[in-house]
């Protein structure tokens, strides 16, 4: 190939990065990884790069993760939130998606959502587990606290979601860098959400939610509590969310029928 096609070739080509964070998910990492649907994506016209992000597992899950072809980062801090930015720190995708690594979430949509943000341009999506749950998945507990700090978030940030505590993403690169991100733990799930829907184009879209494989790491009371703190704490926060004036960012309504 000519070297000017080649580099032309080079620039047309957008990537995606699925980023995986994981702490001893041996039994689930291979599925996850088995259920992106890489050929699917690739005939959008995207490359794909896989990132995990390992807490220190202590079982296979970064050889696992190796062996299906993804990129292991280590980040011995710990956090939910902490191995995130790592990831996105990392990532050199046009578009970034976000799964967790027990096979909870349905990787096979992944082509429908980023068709969705492309065709109507938009910057986050976020994907509603309630909408189809796997029976068993959610507990009634969970069911009854995430509905609370749902709306909690509705009722202290004015953002309505079904699911503010969702894990999957569906975001452009070009968003992540105009934000400032602060939770280093669970709570990044619900700032991330309030940011994208008070400054930018974002949308909820029903998804499924599978029972995960392995053992539960979520401490309900615990992290249910730390989650509806920050809320409160985050009004102190906002301000900073944003890293050009928020009156250039736009936000237009958008209306979405399931």
């Amino acid at each position: 190939m000519h070297p000017l096609l080649f580099l032309i070739k080079g620039l047309q080509t957008k990537v995606i990065s699925i980023i995986i964070p994981t702490l001893n998910e041996e039994a689930g990492i291979q599925q996850t990884i088995s259920a992106i649907p890489k050929e699917k994506i690739r005939k959008l016209g995207h490359e794909i790069e896989i990132i995990v992000i390992d807490g220190n597992s202590t079982d296979l899950t970064r050889d696992v993760a190796i062996q299906m072809g993804a990129k292991v980062l280590d980040e011995k801090r710990r956090g939910y939130g902490r191995a995130y930015k790592t990831g996105l720190a990392a990532a050199k995708g046009d578009i970034i998606v976000t799964l967790d690594g027990d096979n909870t979430y349905p990787a096979e949509r992944i082509p429908e959502y980023i068709q969705k943000l492309n065709d109507e341009d938009i910057d986050f999506i976020t994907i509603n587990r309630f909408s189809e749950t796997e029976k068993g998945a959610i507990s009634y507990m969970h069911r009854i606290g995430n509905k609370g700090l749902s709306l909690s978030m509705c009722f202290l940030y004015s953002v309505t979601v079904k699911d503010s505590q969702s894990g999957m993403w569906i975001m452009r690169k070009s968003f992540l860098d105009r934000i400032n991100l602060q939770s280093d733990d669970m709570p990044m799930s619900e700032e991330i959400k309030i940011i994208a829907f008070k400054f930018f184009r974002a949308l909820e879209l029903d998804g499924k939610y599978y029972r995960r494989i392995g053992t539960p790491k979520l401490e309900t009371i615990r992290h249910g509590w730390m989650n509806l703190k920050y809320l409160f704490y985050y009004r102190k926060l906002i301000e900073f969310s944003i890293k050009s004036p928020v009156s250039s960012i736009y936000q237009k309504e958008i209306h979405y029928e399931n």
